[in-house]
């Protein structure tokens, strides 16, 4: 049997850190040789520049800039092949492109045929459609590397097979949500057996902003069957072996994967989480713990992203704070090991009434002095950042951000929001997932109706349907672009269903100021779901 070793870099390629990406490849290039024995590594989609590193890619220096690291990386490698995804600007087009580097050539430029062009994804803003396949010769085997869309469109295939190729290499820079693994394994071994060639697939794996992109490399025979995959969220230097007479790739001792969709939302939360505050530099993170599931559950993901000394929780107490919230957030707090402060917000509540009284004479109290006691929270936060340069996170999940039960300049200060694509319901799926690992959110904090304690006896469902019928109802509306007259004839009430609309559509506004979050399912608000402000829409 004759066989080519193959290394998958899967590994994050941070955004416009152009210099590193290019130690790290070359870096990743010497272990794959002298540790693994490889002929060939191959990394992510847009390696040296970072996906997606959006307008800089309209900045001819920064074109140069990915263009001069590109050459140092072929001039300090020497003993294997490279395929390494980055810009090119040829003339008055820009492409998406790869080179297969060996001992310093260039041997082949091949320029990503698909551009996608739909929901996070905005290339052809940037790119031009590259029109010819290309194949390099390896040990007598004919690959042909593909980028990414490029494997979902029926012709970038039929021209690599037309100019003669054995097998194909696939490099992405795929985003994460819950049904993207599934999809990728299903059109990737479509193609396989379409086309009866074997395809050897790497992803990036990262946390850029509001998208986390999980890795998951896997390979596919001729007849569809799936090899791997590799696990998600985590870096990984992986060994495939190509067998040349059966043309068949082989993983060599992978890892083992996660086992269910809620390990993979949380561990993306995670790894997002990490990434934005670590590329950010900042020292660490603070929140408010108020005694509730959301926070609970953004207390327990900062710990297992940043550890606990770089977390800090705050409880800022009032009059209608329950005994309950004051002792389950101690108990967390003590449990996870973090720096814990309780900042009582009573007088300063009933100083800005007083000065406010004048003003609000005759009128009765109402959600405005529940507005007040957030925003109060939300400065107090805000100048524990500025004075130790830890960054907020805002603790409001999707289906509070999706109906606008939320506070402006109050719990939705932050610099980011885990919890910001993450439906109520799912959030209680989360927090009995990170319980089954080990103890780190009280269970009566579970149990507990939800309740934002801003005043007396208040619970989530005097402004809200219940989250099991709100939740499925936003599913239906945001990720599903469903009418209301279609969510009424699958039997949900029509009242229930006309509010929910109108207070999505209402609080776009509030969206636009929200902190980034990382995106975990099929839509998310933000750069996925793009709706006026201002709109006659009803």
């Amino acid at each position: 049997m004759a066989t080519i070793r193959i290394a998958l870099a899967q590994f994050d390629f941070p955004v416009a850190a152009i210099s590193e990406n290019a130690d790290r490849v070359v870096a990743l290039a010497e272990r794959a040789r002298n540790e693994l024995g490889a002929r060939l590594i191959v990394f992510p989609e847009l390696t040296i520049s970072g996906y997606l590193a959006e307008d800089l890619f309209l900045r001819p220096s920064f074109i140069r800039t990915c263009d001069e690291y590109l050459a140092q990386v072929a001039e300090r490698v020497r003993g294997i092949d490279l395929i390494v995804g980055h810009p090119v600007q040829e003339g008055e087009r820009r492409y998406n492109a790869l080179s297969w580097i060996r001992d310093g050539d260039v041997l082949v430029r091949y320029r990503k045929q698909a551009l996608p062009n739909y929901t996070v994804f905005d290339e052809k803003r940037y790119f031009a459609a590259g029109d010819q396949a290309a194949t390099v010769e390896l040990d007598g085997v004919r690959f042909a590397p593909l980028i990414c869309e490029d494997i979902w469109d029926p012709q970038p295939a039929q021209r690599a097979l037309q100019v003669g190729a054995d097998a194909f290499i696939v490099i992405n820079a795929s985003p994460f949500n819950p049904r993207n693994r599934a999809d990728r394994h299903t059109v990737v071994s479509w193609r396989a057996r379409e086309h009866d060639v074997p395809i050897a697939y790497v992803n990036l794996v990262a946390g850029q902003d509001d998208l986390v992109f999980d890795g998951g490399a896997f390979l596919v025979d001729r007849d569809g069957q799936l090899g791997g995959p590799a696990p998600a969220f985590e870096d990984h230097l992986l060994a495939v072996d190509y067998d040349s007479d059966a043309r068949r790739y082989q993983a060599l001792q992978w890892p083992e994967v996660e086992t269910s969709d809620d390990a993979r939302v949380y561990r993306g939360i995670v790894r997002g989480l990490r990434d934005y505050v670590r590329k950010n530099r900042f020292p660490g993170v603070l929140l408010g713990l108020s005694g509730g599931v959301d926070s609970a559950l953004t207390l327990a993901l900062a710990v297992d992203a940043l550890g606990p000394a770089q977390v800090t929780a705050v409880m800022m107490p009032t009059r209608y704070t329950s005994q309950l919230s004051l002792d389950e957030a101690a108990a967390q707090a003590k449990l996870l090991g973090v720096n814990y402060h309780v900042a009582p917000i009573e007088d300063a509540f009933g100083a800005m009434s007083a000065t406010l009284a004048p003003m609000f004479a005759g009128r009765a109290p109402d959600v405005t002095e529940e507005n007040l006691q957030a925003r109060i929270r939300g400065m107090i936060l805000m100048a524990l950042s500025n004075k130790f340069g830890a960054m907020v996170l805002s603790t409001g999940n999707k289906s509070e951000m999706a109906c606008g039960y939320a506070t402006l300049y109050g719990d939705m200060c932050g610099g980011y929001a885990p919890l910001k694509d993450v439906y109520k319901t799912e959030v209680w799926d989360l927090c009995r997932y990170r319980n089954a690992i080990s103890p780190a959110i009280p269970e009566v904090v579970i149990t507990r109706p939800p309740s934002a304690e801003l005043r007396e006896n208040q619970k989530d469902q005097d402004s809200l349907p219940p989250y099991e019928v709100l939740d499925e109802i936003l599913k239906r509306y945001i990720e599903q672009d469903q009418s209301r007259s279609e969510i009424i004839a699958e039997g949900f009430d029509a009242a229930t269903v006309e509010r929910v609309v109108r207070m999505v559509l209402r609080n776009e506004y509030k969206r636009r100021q929200s902190a980034p979050g990382p995106r975990i399912t099929r839509r998310a608000f933000g750069r996925d779901r793009r709706y006026p402000i201002t709109s006659g829409w009803r």
